[in-house]
């Protein structure tokens, strides 16, 4: 790998988060000595993307290949250490890449929150990965960085103060800003197509642990947040949506661990509403919401006649003012089996699906290139909390805008010396 031509190539340069991290791996990344080339299928929107990333983008190299043509791809890998991948729907247009990357040994990071096609791709070419010496890490996004690195910088947290991990721990969306791209909906739209048509699909993606290794033995009950009142957080709260794909990234990370966080582990997700009457009304509004989109999108003709004419399109997206102003504010519970408590909070600067996006799938791929040591995290299919080290989340802070503390800790004894440096 010290001989790659390129640290990395971010292939789909000109969909809409491909612009976002290229332009902020030339404008805002300040990271010395990173090689880098942007890849796509049209030369014309490459050099197109190039002429907007002004002086210092005219300085990155272009490369053409279609996600469809696998000599192509196979050259691409073999110039690069690592590939950032953003073509989604990925269960339509990004297997092979996977599959190319698996082949050759080239690392690979994405913003995928397809859980289906993930589980495919495990199943097809995790073999190749671990022989090969591919690190393979999907969600390196809004989902599911912040729910995944936020669990495991939590659960440090709680071996440093308790000596102890969490066996239960959730997270709580405090606050968000932020808007959705044609992209995000064209992948909503085809998971519900393949579960229209696939009984597998939908058996799947009624089972948490559908990420998780087949035989696994710890899997306790998990639950989807429907409209309650918590009070661990004195509100109540209401379905999130990227919960379905959160929660088994989480759980998949407590099965490759080589000690589990905690047996039996729990963990959920939901968006606080607020106290009294009025919160109850936006939680149920919420679950309202979900329960319509699921009924919309599992039809055949509404699916339709909502991409054709209502959803945006493919290529579409938030503004950069709001990117610019989004933010969000995620708050993580947890809590040991000897009833201690500690409460997280983690922010981040920009839109959380754009905005934030493209800088944390950035640093993943550059932390993966430098940070992560193929002796320690061999090939293989990982999460980003199993992949990465607190290299990451240093990086995440100094560069990416996002924010990990502690604000709470309850009933917490004297950590033993010897956990004071625990990972």
């Amino acid at each position: 790998m010290a001989n790659k031509e390129f640290d990395i190539i971010v292939f789909g340069a000109t969909s809409f988060v491909g612009k976002l991290v290229c332009n902020y791996l030339v404008n805002e990344h300040r990271e010395p000595n990173l090689s880098w080339a942007m890849a796509g299928r049209s030369e014309t929107k490459l050099r197109a993307l190039k002429q907007t990333l002004g002086e210092a983008g005219s300085r990155i190299p272009v490369i053409v290949a279609d996600s469809s043509e696998e000599t192509a791809l196979r050259a691409l890998c073999e110039r690069t250490a690592v590939v950032i991948s953003t073509v989604g729907p990925y269960a339509l247009y990004g297997e092979l890449l996977v599959k190319t990357c698996a082949s050759t040994g080239t690392d690979y990071c994405d913003l995928t929150g397809e859980p289906q096609w993930i589980r495919r791709m495990i199943d097809r070419y995790h073999t190749y990965a671990e022989a090969r010496g591919a690190r393979i890490v999907h969600c390196c996004g809004f989902d599911s960085i912040p729910s995944d690195l936020g669990v495991r910088f939590l659960q440090q947290q709680a071996l440093l103060h308790f000596g102890s991990y969490c066996n239960t721990i959730k997270m709580r969306v405090k606050s968000t800003r932020g808007g959705i791209s044609g992209g995000t909906i064209a992948s909503m739209v085809n998971l519900y197509r393949e579960m229209a048509e696939d009984a597998r699909v939908r058996a799947e993606l009624q089972d948490f642990y559908s990420l998780c290794p087949t035989g696994d033995a710890s899997r306790a009950p998990q639950r989807d947040i429907g409209v309650e009142y918590d009070k661990d957080f004195s509100s109540w709260v209401g379905p999130f949506v990227m919960a379905g794909i959160n929660m088994r990234v989480v759980l998949r990370s407590n099965a490759l661990r080589l000690a589990p966080y905690a047996e039996p582990f729990h963990y959920d997700e939901g968006t606080l509403t607020g106290t009294g009457r009025a919160g109850e009304k936006r939680a149920k509004r919420l679950a309202r919401g979900a329960r319509l989109m699921q009924v919309a999108m599992s039809s055949t003709l509404l699916r339709w006649v909502a991409s054709r004419f209502l959803l945006p399109k493919p290529g579409t997206g938030p503004s950069p003012e709001a990117q610019l102003h989004g933010l969000y504010d995620l708050r993580f519970f947890g809590r040991t089996p000897a009833g201690q408590e500690i409460i997280v909070k983690l922010t981040g600067d920009r839109d959380p699906g754009y905005g934030s996006t493209a800088k944390m799938l950035a640093q993943a791929a550059i932390s993966l290139r430098r940070d992560v040591d193929k002796a320690e995290v061999r090939g293989g299919f990982w999460t980003p909390a199993t992949a990465f080290n607190n290299k990451l989340i240093e990086r995440l802070q100094s560069y990416a805008g996002m924010q990990f503390e502690v604000q709470d800790v309850v009933s917490a004894p004297q950590a033993p010396a010897t956990l004071l440096a625990a990972d």
